[in-house]
C-alpha cells in the first residue's frame, strides 16, 4: 500500500527520499510528500496527485539537509488530496511522521486529543498518532513513540523524525513491512527493498511488536517495552537491474516475458530429472506430517486465492487429501473448524497482506500446521509459518500480478506432486508431470511469442465493456483469473466462472458484441466445452478460445483461437494464463491506462 522512505546520513537527503518513493509508485498511491529537517526546523511539501507534480513544485533551494523522509499514499480515512497526504506534523510543527497501515481507535483517540485541546486539521487516522506523539513528547522522541503506541489498536508501520532530535529516525512496525538499509554512515528506513537497493544490499528487518532508534552513525532495536532486541543484518538477494525496465514499456510486459526464467528459477533444484523426484527443502522437517494430514486449508487474497483454488484441484488429484481455498478476509470472522491433522497455507505475493496473516495467525492459534508461499524473502508471513516455500520468481514491479501468480501455482503443483508420490503416485506417473515440467519455459516462451497476434484481437475488442471468461475443471481458476487481469488494468468489466454456469442466468447476457473467452484445451471436458461454445454462438456471442495446438475443431468455432502447447491436464494452468495476460496487457494499453499503476489498486495490501 503506502510507500515509507526516511533517510539519515552525510549526503542531502531529498534526492535520495524523491527516487526513492520513485521505486516504490508501483505499489499504488494517489497523493505524495516529503519532509527534511533542514537545521532551522522541519521543512515539508506534499500534494495530491503523482510524485511528479511534487517534484515539480519544490526548487532547488528547499529540503536542504541530511536526514528527512518521503511517503507515498493510498487512501484510507479521507480523501487523497493536500491536507491529507503524508507527513503530517504535530501541532507544535517539531515532529512529521509517516504511516502505513490503520489506527482502528483513531475516533477514540481523537476524542481524547480534543479534549487535551489539540484539534487535528485532517481526515486522516495517521495524523492522530503523530498529534498523540507530538503529546506525550517531553524531550525523547523514542519514549514519545512508545508511549503514543501503546495506546494504539490497529496496524502501522511508520517513520518519525523530531526537529529537536536532529539526525534521527524512530521506525516501529506491527503489520506493515518496515526495513532498514545498512550503509556505511548512513541508514534507510523503507516499507520495500526497492527504495533501499540502490544505496545498500545489507539490511534488517524488523518484526511485528518492534521498533528502531537510527542515526547516521548506528542503530538501536528494541520491543515496543523497550526491552533490547538483536538484530542480524542480512543480504539482500535482489540487485538494481532487478527492478529496471529493461527496454520494456511496462512493468508488466517485462514480467510477463520473464516468465520462462521465473519458472526456471522456481524450479531450479526443486524438480530433479535425474533421480525422478521433487526436492522440497522447506518443507522436508514436516514431510510426515504433511503426507499424513487430513485436510489442507488455502487462504489467500485475489489473484493468489486462484492460484490457491488451483491448489485445491491440484491436492486433491494428486495427492487425494481433502482441500479448501478460503477468502483470507473471510476466514477469520467465521469461527473456521481447524481439526487436528489440518495443515494451512497462507499464499502471498507480497508476504505483507493483512488479511492473509491475520487468516494465518487465526489457524496457527487454533492449532494447525502453518505453511507460507512467498515471493518476498524475510516477509511476515515468511517469518510466523513453521515451514513455506519462496517463488523465486524475481521481484514483481506491476500491480497486477503475472510471474508471481505463475510462480505460486508451480510451487503448489510441486507441493502437490511431492505429497503426492509419497501417498499414491506411482513413479512413472510422477516421472511424466517432471519431465513436463521441465519443458515449461520454453512453451511459455513459445506462447509469448504471440504477443503481436494477441495484440490485434485486443484491438479489435477493446471497446467492448463487458466479457464473460468461461473454463471448466482446472481451467475454471484460469478464467478467473483471466477476467481479474483484464478488470484490473483496463478497466473492463469482466466476469470469469465455470462454463456449465452460463447457463443458469450469464447466458442471458450474451449479445452479437460480447466477446466470451474460452480456455478449450484438450483434457477431460473438452467435449463438454464445445457444447458450451455452441450455446453462445447460437446467441451470437463472439468466441475467442484459448486451445491446444493441433486442435482444428475449435478453429471451426472460435472467432480467434490462441494456441498453447499440449501438457498433462494437472499442468495447463501453467500455460493457459500467459496469453490471457497478453491479452489483458494489450486491452489497457491500447485503452490508453496506466498498466502498471492500475487506479485504485496497491501492489501490496496492508489494511483490512
Amino acid at each position: 500500500m503506502c510507500g515509507i522512505v526516511a533517510y539519515t546520513g552525510f549526503r542531502q537527503a531529498r534526492p535520495i527520499l524523491l527516487e526513492g518513493i520513485k521505486r516504490l509508485e508501483y505499489r499504488g498511491y494517489d497523493s505524495a510528500g516529503i519532509a527534511v529537517l533542514n537545521g532551522g526546523g522541519l521543512h515539508v511539501r506534499k500534494n495530491a496527485g503523482r510524485i511528479s507534480v511534487l517534484e515539480s513544485a519544490i526548487s532547488n533551494e528547499e529540503l536542504l539537509g541530511t536526514c528527512g523522509m518521503a511517503h507515498t499514499r493510498w487512501a484510507t480515512h479521507g480523501q487523497p488530496n493536500d491536507e491529507n497526504a503524508h507527513p503530517h506534523l504535530d501541532a507544535s510543527g517539531r515532529i512529521a511522521l509517516v504511516h502505513n497501515g490503520i489506527i482502528e481507535n483513531y475516533q477514540a483517540l481523537r476524542t481524547y486529543l480534543k479534549q487535551q485541546g489539540i484539534e487535528c486539521r485532517s481526515d486522516t487516522d495517521t495524523e492522530v498518532l503523530v498529534q498523540l506523539v507530538g503529546h506525550f513528547y517531553k524531550g525523547d522522541i523514542e519514549a514519545a513513540v512508545r508511549a503514543a503506541l501503546s495506546d494504539v489498536r490497529g496496524t502501522y508501520g511508520i517513520a518519525v523524525i523530531c526537529s529537536e532530535e536532529p539526525g534521527k529516525i524512530i521506525a516501529a512496525k506491527k503489520g506493515s513491512p518496515l526495513i532498514i538499509g545498512v550503509g556505511d554512515g548512513e541508514y534507510i528506513v523503507a516499507s520495500d527493498a526497492a527504495a533501499i537497493i540502490q544505496h545498500t544490499a545489507q539490511v534488517i528487518y524488523l518484526s511485528d511488536g518492534e521498533m528502531a532508534s537510527v542515526w547516521d552513525d548506528g542503530f538501536k532495536t528494541m520491543t515496543l517495552d523497550a526491552a533490547p532486541v538483536t538484530k542480524e543484518v542480512e543480504e539482500l538477494g535482489l540487485t538494481l537491474e532487478d527492478i529496471e525496465l529493461g527496454g520494456h514499456a511496462h512493468f508488466m510486459l517485462k514480467e510477463i516475458m520473464e516468465q520462462p526464467d521465473a519458472t526456471a528459477n522456481c524450479m531450479r533444484g526443486r524438480v530433479d530429472l535425474m533421480e525422478g523426484r521433487i526436492v522440497l527443502g522447506g518443507l522436508a522437517e514436516l514431510a510426515r506430517e504433511l503426507v499424513q494430514t487430513k485436510r489442507f486449508i488455502i487462504t489467500a487474497c485475489g489473484t493468489a486465492w486462484h492460484a490457491g483454488l488451483l491448489g485445491e484441484y491440484l491436492f486433491e488429484d494428486l495427492a487425494h487429501i481433502p482441500t479448501e481455498v478460503e477468502y483470507a478476509s473471510e476466514f477469520r470472522y467465521r469461527n473456521p473448524i481447524i481439526e487436528q491433522g489440518t495443515v494451512v497455507i497462507a499464499v502471498s505475493q507480497s508476504g505483507e497482506t493483512t488479511d492473509t496473516q491475520a487468516a494465518l495467525r487465526e489457524a496457527r492459534d487454533k492449532g494447525a500446521i502453518a505453511l507460507g508461499v512467498v515471493n518476498v524473502v524475510g516477509s511476515t508471513i515468511a517469518r510466523e509459518t513453521d515451514a513455506g516455500i519462496y517463488l523465486h520468481v524475481g521481484p514483481e514491479i506491476g500491480v497486477a500480478s503475472t510471474k508471481a501468480y505463475l510462480g505460486q501455482v508451480l510451487v503448489l503443483t510441486m507441493m502437490a506432486l511431492y505429497i503426492g508420490r509419497r501417498r499414491h503416485l506411482s513413479q512413472p506417473a510422477l516421472q511424466d508431470h517432471l519431465t513436463a515440467l521441465a519443458s515449461l519455459p520454453d512453451k511459455i516462451a513459445a506462447i509469448t511469442r504471440q504477443s503481436d497476434d494477441i495484440r490485434r484481437v485486443a484491438e479489435e475488442f477493446k471497446d467492448a465493456e463487458n466479457w464473460l471468461y468461461l473454463g471448466r475443471g482446472y481451467n475454471y481458476p484460469t478464467a478467473l483469473e483471466g477476467a481479474l487481469k483484464l478488470k484490473e488494468i483496463s478497466y473492463i468489466h469482466a466476469e470469469g466462472m465455470p462454463a456449465a454456469e452460463m447457463k443458469h442466468g450469464p447466458i442471458a447476457l450474451i449479445t452479437e458484441d460480447m466477446p466470451v473467452v474460452f480456455i478449450a484445451t484438450k483434457n477431460s471436458q473438452y467435449e463438454k466445452v464445445i457444447s458450451n461454445i455452441q450455446e453462445v454462438l447460437a446467441r451470437k456471442g463472439r468466441v475467442i478460445a484459448v486451445a491446444t495446438e493441433g486442435d482444428t475443431e475449435i478453429a471451426n468455432l472460435a472467432e480467434h483461437v490462441f494456441y498453447v502447447p499440449d501438457l498433462p491436464e494437472p499442468l495447463q494452468p501453467l500455460i493457459t494464463i500467459v496469453p490471457l495476460q497478453l491479452l489483458a496487457y494489450h486491452a489497457a494499453v491500447l485503452r490508453g491506462c496506466d498498466v502498471d499503476k492500475p487506479r485504485n489498486l496497491a501492489k501490496s495490501v496492508t489494511v483490512e
